[in-house]
């Protein structure tokens, strides 16, 4: 993968709807969703929600294709696996990796107030 094409593809994604969209879009698998089910989804407007696909499909990070009336939108797998191949691929310099991260949100330390 280009550099280029890495920093267009993380461009798309620094953006809290599109970064949602590609989520669900992942979640949904290969036969993806509707546009109108995506924007009603993450809730915001049909025009919004072209405007965030059309920013994903220009990034290469989703597909998509005509169902009837319907246009269905994916992830495209190919694309993210490069992304994040391009991310690690030089993942603690040849030495042996530290475990997976615990991607749980952190516990919250505050304390009540009496």
């Amino acid at each position: 993968m280009q550099a280029g094409s890495v920093i267009r593809a993380l461009g798309a994604l620094a953006q809290e709807h599109r970064l949602a969209v590609f989520r669900l879009l992942v979640q949904a698998g290969p036969e993806g969703m509707p546009a109108g089910a995506l924007a009603e989804a993450i809730g915001v407007p049909a025009s919004s929600m072209s405007f965030h696909l059309a920013q994903l499909a220009n990034a290469g990070l989703v597909a998509q294709r005509r169902q009837s009336r319907s246009i269905i939108y994916s992830a495209d797998y190919a694309a993210m696996n490069c992304l994040m191949a391009y991310l690690t691929e030089n993942c603690c310099g040849g030495a042996a990796c530290v475990p997976a991260a615990d991607c749980s949100p952190p516990v919250s330390e505050a304390k009540d107030v009496a």
